[in-house]
């Protein structure tokens, strides 16, 4: 549980800080100016301020009233971390901010903003509410909450690593060469990466700035002669690195940024609005560039996997499957003994994981729920919140590796002695959803907000949901969460493509008594079937047994308990001859058919 008393007294100082400068309030984020997922420590600002520590969301502090902002996965969570005597809970779809702000902010109030924390896209949106309730949004030079922050951690200095070639697949200069090529065909001059994911694809480059993803906080300007100015510390670039990259790739320091993009004056220059801070905006039209708004050239590539990189993901996931078949057997011992509690489950499962070839970390905090903690969408064990797995509940396990080869993340939900009639039929019919989405086959050009029907509607049948889309996209040794493809209720116009990796995970949460997903990880390839149009379908990449004491045979289709068995033939198959004895017992019983 969070320390209330610390969130009145910080709260109580932007205040006074927000009064010096003239502004009726501040939105503070949780973003940084490379807008990632993940933070380092020196930017997690929102958390410092309200105690909330999920991925997403956002504050709103005015004179005489604050509210932060989650999305349906931190419902729950957000409850537990911020004080409700001085927060208010906004859902951002159900409670949206612009009818907060029409409430609270007043006639002419001034909205301050960071414009290194917001993409342009948010800015715009920002300005647009506060104009509509009559107020407006006031860019700020510094941001006032770093001038309370006075025990504020310094930012990352960390040595940047290359990726080998033969884990990526692809050189640097055949990257180069290839957007290069794009950049000219379309008459720009230039792109500005803002995505430090893209410019580690590119450079094929990995560092150790955020929690979990390998990457190096940066910019870079990519020209359309292939050449690359990168911004950052060349302290943090070892001489290894530097030699690799080559001299068409200059490296300058982080303050030399905003000259490079004066230096743009006249220049047709690509920018994503998704992605980039509005602060690099302005200095472009302070430059009076030629801005083209565009979607990142590296995010297409890098999404569709080359050859090496799918064959690095499927060895990574069969050394995962591994690890997490030795802790599902040793926790299946473990709670018929008693005094399991869900941080031992975790660090048991880290112990298992680390051992194996290639690891570098986890790809995210494990999500280890039992009971009502796994009715928490990301939920995130503490000391404080952590209880031992019952009987009669379920747990809920959420987890991954990084690799040098691949990025992993699965999820098994699991009864821990004997389960309710409720839990099996619920249970069963994410299982059909996930079987429905694994087994698609879909024409070239198809999205995946078009086939995340499949996986809803065997809930949808009994009037049931989940408040998350149903997979995202997978980096390869990158983050574990990558764009720009998904499957989500959200139409989107990205269509699948092979090599593509993405989660599927479908899932149902009672607030209160449990939660229920089930994750594997796959990847777009070409259908074998032949038809008058060329079709895709999925190749499951993870391989760890699905929980048979939750499957509710009667409720499956014939092809549906074929496809639970033949996966889990090739579970035992491939993970059999990488794990003990003991192991390959509890795997040969987990893996029966279900007739069986």
């Amino acid at each position: 549980m969070t320390d209330h008393s610390k969130q009145k007294s910080r709260l109580a100082a932007l205040r006074a800080e927000l009064r010096l400068r003239g502004l009726d309030g501040f939105i503070v984020p949780r973003s940084d100016e490379y807008q990632g997922e993940y933070v380092p420590a020196s930017a997690e600002r929102l958390a410092w301020l309200t105690g909330f520590t999920g991925s997403a969301g956002f504050a709103i502090v005015l004179s005489d009233a604050a509210a932060v902002f989650v999305d349906g996965r931190y419902t729950l969570q957000v409850r537990n971390e911020c004080d409700p005597e001085i927060w208010s809970y906004r859902h951002v779809v159900d409670a949206p901010r612009r009818a907060w702000l029409d409430e609270q902010l007043p006639e002419g109030g001034q909205l301050g903003y960071d414009p290194w924390l917001h993409s342009q896209r948010e800015v715009d949106a920002l300005k647009a509410e506060c104009e509509r309730v009559g107020g407006y949004a006031v860019a700020c030079p510094d941001n006032p909450l770093d001038s309370i922050w006075d025990d504020r951690p310094e930012p990352p200095s960390s040595r940047v690593e290359t990726h080998p070639l033969g884990f990526a697949g692809e050189s640097v200069e055949s990257k180069r060469q290839r957007l290069a090529g794009e950049l000219s065909a379309n008459q720009e001059n230039a792109v500005v990466l803002t995505r430090s994911d893209s410019i580690a694809w590119l450079l094929n480059v990995r560092g150790t700035d955020v929690p979990h993803c390998p990457l190096a906080l940066s910019f870079a300007i990519l020209h359309a002669d292939g050449t690359v100015d990168w911004f950052i510390d060349s302290r943090r670039i070892p001489d290894e690195v530097a030699d690799s990259l080559g001299s068409a790739v200059r490296i300058h320091p982080s303050n030399e940024f905003a000259g490079a993009l004066g230096d743009l004056s006249g220049k047709t220059v690509r920018l994503e609005p998704e992605s980039a801070v509005a602060w690099i905006f302005d200095r472009l039209r302070g430059a009076e560039a030629d801005i083209r708004t565009g979607q990142d050239p590296c995010q297409l590539p890098k999404a569709a996997k080359n050859e090496t990189e799918v064959a690095g993901t499927r060895a990574a996931h069969l050394r995962d499957g591994a690890a997490l078949c030795r802790f599902l057997a040793w926790l299946d011992a473990a709670v018929d003994e008693g005094g399991v509690s869900e941080l031992e489950a975790s660090r048991r499962l880290l112990e298992f994981r680390s051992s194996g070839e290639h690891f570098r970390d986890t790809s995210f905090e494990t999500i280890s729920g039992s009971g009502p903690n796994g009715a928490i969408v990301h939920y995130r064990v503490t000391e404080e919140s952590d209880r031992h797995l019952q009987p009669g509940e379920l747990y809920l396990v959420d987890s991954g590796g990084q690799y040098l080869d691949g990025t992993t993340d699965v999820t098994r939900t699991l009864a821990i002695g004997a389960p309710s009639e409720e839990m099996v039929r619920n249970y069963t019919r994410v299982l059909k959803g996930h079987i429905a989405l694994a087994t698609a086959r879909f024409p070239v050009g198809t999205t995946g907000g078009q086939l995340d029907v499949l996986a809803r509607r065997p809930l949808w049948e009994v009037g049931l949901d989940y408040d998350h889309g149903t997979g995202h996209g997978v980096g390869s040794y990158l983050n574990v969460h990558e764009g720009p493809q998904r499957i989500a209720k959200r139409p989107d116009s990205v269509a699948l493509q092979p090599g593509m990796i993405l989660s599927n995970e479908p899932g149902y949460y009672k607030t209160g008594a449990y939660g229920i997903r089930i994750e594997n990880l796959v990847v777009v390839q070409p259908a074998e079937q032949e038809g008058e149009r060329s079709m895709l379908e999925f190749e499951t990449l993870t391989l760890a047994p699905l929980d048979r004491r939750l499957i509710e045979s009667s409720l499956l289709t014939r092809e549906e308990r074929d496809w639970v068995d033949r996966y889990h033939a090739r579970v035992l198959r491939e993970i059999a001859p990488q794990v003990d004895a003991e192991t390959g017992r509890w795997l040969e019983a987990a893996t029966r058919p279900l007739g069986g």
